[in-house]
């Protein structure tokens, strides 16, 4: 199983640390990193969609993970489209005057300052791309960004941006993998080299996103639990991401992971299904099922999974 890494989208969620999974002993940043990285392979770099990362930073986690350890890392809110406070800018890149809780839309900042985020943003993981560590950029685009040509255009903006870097798409638009665009979208993430990241989330609502898994690059496949709670669309972050995988719902994903491994040299399995410890013990059944150490439950109940 040395090319399916499974893991979670955070390891400082101040849920998961104050869960209890984190040992006595593991009371600060460096101790909660090395233990995680102790029990999974794979790690999500959520807190970069809130703030730029730093150089000092990517080293640290260099430094503090064994050999061969990865991590993803989400991109910074406003290079993918989404409304971003002014306080999350570095104080030089701040319109004047702005109050700090102000947030802007993309459309809002000079292109010039978009530019420079950018720089700043890939310049602080360069020590992870250096050493090896980096698995993918993660680009998580908003809702609203549907398909269509602004948005390729977007998106091919974005891909001029990362050129030479491994990229994974997210898209929350459920169109883009809708039966009627899915085969163009495949060949528009393969045309620019990115991955495309499936998804598990509720099914039934109206803007339920189609669990679709293909391989879009050969060198990476990403999918990514985000639970199936049913205020997945409207509630707030706990009431979204509140759900306890069964193990009848992650074996159904095993057949499509197994074809993503198949066809990608290495797939990356997440959790954010971020309510106390319930990302980590997720993660550890999808290990568990993966490896064999687990049954797969009834092919009925994995059935009746698969349809939620």
């Amino acid at each position: 199983m040395d090319d399916i890494l499974v893991g979670t989208c955070s390891w400082t969620d101040p849920a998961l640390t104050a869960s209890g999974w984190y040992p006595p002993s593991a009371r600060d940043p460096e101790s909660r990193l090395r233990h995680y990285a102790a029990r999974f392979p794979v790690v999500e770099v959520d807190a970069t969609y809130y703030a730029l990362p730093s150089v000092r930073n990517s080293r640290l986690w260099v430094a503090r993970t064994p050999a061969g350890f990865v991590f993803d890392v989400k991109a910074f809110s406003l290079l993918t489209g989404h409304p971003t406070r002014v306080a999350a800018l570095p104080p030089a890149l701040r319109p004047p005057g702005a109050a700090p809780d102000r947030r802007l839309r993309p459309q809002e900042v000079p292109a010039a300052v978009t530019g420079e985020l950018w720089q700043r943003y890939l310049g602080a993981l360069e020590p992870l791309r250096e050493a090896g560590r980096l698995g993918a950029l993660l680009l998580q685009f908003p809702p609203w960004l549907a398909p269509g040509p602004r948005a390729e255009a977007f998106l091919a903006r974005c891909r001029q941006r990362t050129e030479g870097w491994p990229v994974a798409v997210e898209f929350r638009h459920r169109d883009w993998w809708a039966p009627q665009h899915r085969e163009n979208t495949a060949e528009l993430l393969a045309g620019a080299g990115m991955t495309a990241v499936a998804v598990d989330t509720v099914q039934g609502l109206p803007d339920s996103l189609p669990p679709a898994a293909v391989v879009t690059r050969p060198e990476l496949a990403v999918v990514r639990f985000h639970g199936r709670s049913p205020a997945w669309a409207h509630g707030g972050k706990e009431d979204r991401f509140r759900h306890e995988y069964t193990r009848a719902e992650l074996a159904s994903w095993l057949p499509a992971v197994h074809r993503l491994a198949d066809r990608a040299d290495q797939v990356h399995v997440l959790f954010n299904n971020c309510c106390g410890d319930a990302a980590v013990r997720s993660a550890a059944l999808m290990e568990a099922l993966l490896a064999g150490r687990v049954a797969p439950p009834s092919g009925a109940a994995v059935e009746a999974a698969t349809r939620r």
